[in-house]
C-alpha cells in the first residue's frame, strides 16, 4: 500500500518535463546548464499520474462513474430516499450526462498509460524495460475494467499512430490480448527486483507496488488468473483453462505479499484525485448523500460479519409519520398502504427493532437508533417520500474521510490477495486443480478482513461460525455461490469489479434477478432487468466502426450481455 503524498511535486515536475520534452533533443538539454542533467530526468515522474486516475479519478468521475453507476449496480449503496436529489432509478434508465461521464473517463484514460509506455519502450526517450513491463500491466488493469464495463472497445488499434478511428475488438480478443501483454510483462521482469538504481528506481513514485518488481509480477499473474476464471465457460474461450493452470503454477498474491492497494491522499486537490468523502461533504444538505444497500447490509448483518461496523454506520433512527392526504374526496396516493407495507417489510427482513402504530390517518414507525438496516435497491420516485434517510445505514467513517485530514481512509483496491485465494478456491471446487478449497476460502476471508484492519481472531471466529464462510460441504453450486458472495463482500469500494462479479456469477441472486413491481421500483429502460453493461458515450458514434461493434455485440443498451456474462 503506497501513498500519493508527493503527487503535487510530481505533477509540477511533470509539467516541466513536458515543456522541455517538446524539443525532441534531450542531449542538447543535458548540455544546457539551465536545463536538466541526465541524472535528473526519468520516466518515473510520469508514472504516478498514469496510475492515480484509474482508481481515484477527479471528483466528477468518482461521483458519476463510480458512485452513481458501478457502486450502485454492485448493490453496495443506493440513492432514492426522501431528501435525496435522485430516485433509485437513476442509472437504470439512459441519461446521457451520467453515461458520458463514465465513458469519457474510461475511453480517454489510455493516453495516460500510453505516454508512460512510449517513454519507456525500446527506443523511447527514457528506455527502461522494467518500467515498460509495468506499463503493460497497467494497460492490462485498465483494459480489463474498460471492456468489462462496455464490452467491445478499441484495443488492438488503440493509441496506434495514424489511426484516429480504431476498430472495436471482440471481448474474447481483448482478453487474449491482455493475457499476452501480462505474459510479456512477466517475462521481461524475470527475477529483477527494481527498475534501476538512483533516478531509474521508480520507488515511491509507484503508488501501487512501491517499485517492487516481484510484486508487480505477482499482481500480473493474479490478474491473469482473474481473466482466466472469468472467461471460463464463455463461448470460444478454449484458452481459459490453460490460462488458469499457468497462473496457478506461478506465484499469486497471498498473505505474504498482501493486497495491492493505493492509499488515499486527502491533502491534494479533489480535482486531481478524489474520494467518496468529497461527494459526501462538499455538497450541501442530504441531496447528494447515499445509504447502504439492503442486500449488502443484510448479508453482513445476518452472518455477524466483523466488517459491518467498519463498512457502515448504524441507522440514526427516529419517529417517522406516514399520512395519505385526502384531497377532493380521494387520497393522493392510491398505493399508500402497499408502500408503507413495503417499508415495514424492509425492517422485518433486517430483523430491526421497531414499533408501528396507527393514529387516525397516520401510520407511525418508531425506530430506535443504532441498528444496521440497508435500503432496498432501485426504488422509484413515487416511493421516495416514504423512504426516510434516518431509517438506513450510511457509509462508515473510513469511507467518508474528509479532505484536508492526513488520517488514513479506505484503500483503493487494485487487486487483493483475498481475491487470489477465492479464485484458487473456485478452481478447486470446479475440479481444475487440486487442493483444500475450504482452507483457501478461509485464507481469502482473513486477507479480505485485513484490508479493513479486522483482527485475525475476529476473522477466524467468523469463519468458524458463519455458514457463508463454509464450503467444506454442499453441492458444487452452493460452494460456488458462497465463494462469489465472499468476493462480492470483499469488493466494497471497488464497484466496477463487484458489478462484474454479479454479472459473471449471478450472485447475489436477489440482486442479479432485477426488480419487477412498478409500484415500488424504478424499472427504467431495462424493464427491471439487471444492468449488463453501460452504453457507449454519445461521442462513440463518431467512430465509423461503432456500427460494426453494435452489429456484432448487440444493441447499445444496458441489457446487452457481455461475452462472459452468466
Amino acid at each position: 500500500m503506497y501513498t500519493m503524498k508527493k503527487l503535487s511535486y510530481i505533477t509540477g515536475l511533470l509539467c516541466l518535463i513536458i515543456a522541455v520534452g517538446c524539443t525532441k533533443d534531450f542531449e542538447e538539454i543535458n548540455r544546457d546548464s539551465q536545463g536538466f542533467d541526465s541524472d535528473e530526468v526519468s520516466a518515473k515522474y510520469f508514472l504516478t499520474n498514469s496510475q492515480v486516475g484509474l482508481y481515484a479519478p477527479s471528483r466528477f468521475e468518482y461521483w458519476r462513474a463510480h458512485l452513481i453507476n458501478s457502486d450502485r449496480y454492485a448493490g453496495h449503496v443506493d440513492f432514492g430516499f426522501n431528501q435525496g436529489w435522485w430516485a433509485g432509478e437513476l442509472g437504470y434508465k439512459y441519461d446521457v450526462a451520467y453515461t458520458d461521464a463514465a465513458y469519457g473517463w474510461l475511453a480517454g484514460y489510455f493516453g495516460n498509460i500510453k505516454a508512460f509506455a512510449d517513454f519507456t519502450k525500446e527506443g523511447g526517450e527514457f528506455e527502461n524495460q522494467y518500467m515498460f513491463a509495468m506499463s503493460l500491466i497497467m494497460k492490462s488493469l485498465y483494459f480489463q475494467m474498460y471492456t468489462d464495463t462496455f464490452g467491445m472497445v478499441p484495443f488492438s488499434e488503440a493509441g496506434v499512430d495514424g489511426i484516429l478511428t480504431p476498430k472495436y475488438d471482440a471481448q474474447i480478443d481483448i482478453y487474449k490480448g491482455i493475457i499476452a501483454d501480462l505474459d510479456q510483462a512477466m517475462t521481461i521482469i524475470g527475477d529483477a527486483e527494481r527498475t534501476g538504481l538512483g533516478i531509474d528506481d521508480v520507488g515511491e513514485n509507484d503508488v501501487y507496488c512501491g517499485g517492487d518488481l516481484q510484486l508487480w509480477k505477482t499482481l500480473a499473474n493474479s490478474l491473469k488468473l482473474r481473466l482466466g476464471m472469468r472467461a471460463l465457460g464463455a463461448p470460444g474461450a478454449d484458452f481459459a483453462q490453460t490460462t488458469i493452470n499457468q497462473a496457478l503454477n506461478q506465484p499469486l498474491l497471498d498473505a505474504t505479499t498482501g493486497s495491492v492497494t493505493m492509499s488515499k491522499d486527502y491533502v491534494i486537490s479533489e480535482w486531481t484525485s478524489s474520494s467518496y468523502g468529497d461527494v459526501w461533504h462538499d455538497f450541501a444538505g442530504l441531496g447528494s448523500k447515499w445509504t447502504m444497500g439492503e442486500p449488502f447490509i443484510n448479508l453482513l448483518d445476518d452472518n455477524n460479519d466483523p466488517r459491518l461496523p467498519v463498512y457502515a454506520n448504524p441507522a440514526p433512527g427516529g419517529s417517522f409519520v406516514f399520512t395519505n392526504i385526502k384531497e377532493g374526496g380521494s387520497y393522493t396516493d392510491p398505493n399508500y398502504q402497499e408502500r408503507v407495507d413495503f417499508i415495514e417489510s424492509t425492517l422485518i427482513t433486517a430483523q430491526a427493532d421497531y414499533t408501528l402504530t396507527v393514529d387516525g390517518d397516520d401510520i407511525i414507525i418508531d425506530l430506535p437508533a443504532g441498528q444496521y438496516i440497508g435500503q432496498p435497491i432501485r426504488l422509484n420516485a413515487d416511493i421516495m417520500p416514504y423512504v426516510r434517510f434516518e431509517m438506513f445505514s450510511t457509509p462508515g467513517d473510513a469511507i467518508l474521510q474528509p479532505r484536508g485530514d492526513k488520517a488514513t481512509g479506505y484503500p483503493e483496491i487494485i487487486l487483493s490477495s483475498a481475491e487470489s485465494y477465492f479464485l484458487q478456491a473456485e478452481a478447486v471446487v470446479r475440479g481444475i486443480t487440486s487442493g483444500d478449497a475450504q482452507e483457501l476460502m478461509a485464507k481469502g476471508i482473513i486477507e479480505a478482513m485485513k484490508l479493513w484492519e479486522i483482527s485475525e481472531g475476529d476473522a477466524n471466529n467468523y469463519i468458524s461460525n458463519s455458514a457463508i464462510a463454509d464450503i467444506s460441504t454442499g453441492t458444487t453450486e452452493e460452494k460456488l455461490e458462497k465463494i462469489a458472495l465472499q468476493r462480492w463482500l470483499a469488493s466494497y469500494t471497488d464497484g466496477f469489479e463487484a458489478w462484474a462479479i454479479v454479472r459473471d456469477t449471478g450472485y447475489p441472486s436477489s440482486l442479479a434477478a432485477g426488480v419487477s413491481n412498478p409500484v415500488i421500483f424504478g424499472l427504467g429502460t431495462l424493464n427491471g432487468d439487471y444492468p449488463q453493461r453501460l452504453r457507449y458515450g454519445s461521442g462513440a458514434q463518431a467512430n465509423p466502426n461503432y456500427a460494426q461493434a453494435v452489429s456484432q455485440q448487440g444493441p447499445d443498451n444496458q441489457a446487452t450481455k457481455l461475452w462472459w456474462a452468466k
